[in-house]
């Protein structure tokens, strides 16, 4: 058994916190307005799930899970994150998250910008190309016939076979596409996002993408 903290706890953490759960692994879910605002979510998952703030969830995890908007990402907690993997399911919309220039120009990803706030973390980009129902209806054990596949990518190889091994375990196959740099081969409006494929599907849309500046 292993805790997972979650810095975020909206719809994709709330899901992969009831996967967590469900899988025999202990919560620590935390969101920008405070514990007291998480009693129902805890209610919800029950005696294995606990409410704290940010930096407790940072600590308590194992592995921790970061779902936040794109624009706050300054806000995660950096000395408690150090040394561990870190789960960046993040995606980035202009229209929530504002107009941020490294994005726009292509010259790093999301996930790389998450990285360079936590350079003593092992960040590893999953969970962001599903649509958060879809982590209950879709997960399935393994062997399972044409079982859906998430991509992982990451710098460690270390972080990358462990998070594959969290997504076999949660019900998915997992595709290693490599270091973070190749993650936005799996960001929005890429033929793998939200899509359901198995592991050669999946790695066929993969090679598919083409960056937003060549659509």
């Amino acid at each position: 058994m292993t805790t997972i903290g979650f810095i975020g706890a909206g719809h994709i953490g709330g899901t992969l916190a009831q996967l967590a759960i469900a899988h025999g692994h202990d919560v620590v879910v935390s969101n920008s307005r405070g514990p007291e605002t998480l009693t129902d979510l805890v209610l919800q998952l029950g005696d294995s799930a606990r409410a704290g703030t940010a930096v407790e969830a940072a600590e308590a995890g194992d592995v921790v899970v970061v779902t936040i908007p794109t624009k706050n990402i300054h806000d995660v907690p950096v000395e408690p994150l150090a040394g561990k993997v870190v789960i960046d399911t993040n995606n980035y919309y202009p229209q929530r998250d504002g107009q941020i220039t490294e994005l726009d120009n292509e010259s790093t990803t999301v996930s790389e910008l998450l990285q360079a706030h936590l350079p003593d973390s092992h960040v590893v980009k999953a969970f962001n190309h599903i649509i958060f129902s879809d982590l209950i209806t879709d997960s399935t054990p393994a062997g399972t016939p044409d079982r859906r596949a998430l991509a992982v990518a990451g710098d460690s190889s270390d972080a990358r076979r462990a998070v594959a091994e969290l997504i076999d375990e949660l019900g998915f196959d997992a595709v290693d596409v490599g270091p973070l740099a190749e993650g936005w081969r799996y960001q929005r409006d890429t033929p793998a996002y939200v899509q359901a494929y198995d592991a050669d599907g999946l790695r066929a849309a993969l090679a598919k993408a083409v960056r937003y500046r060549d659509m």
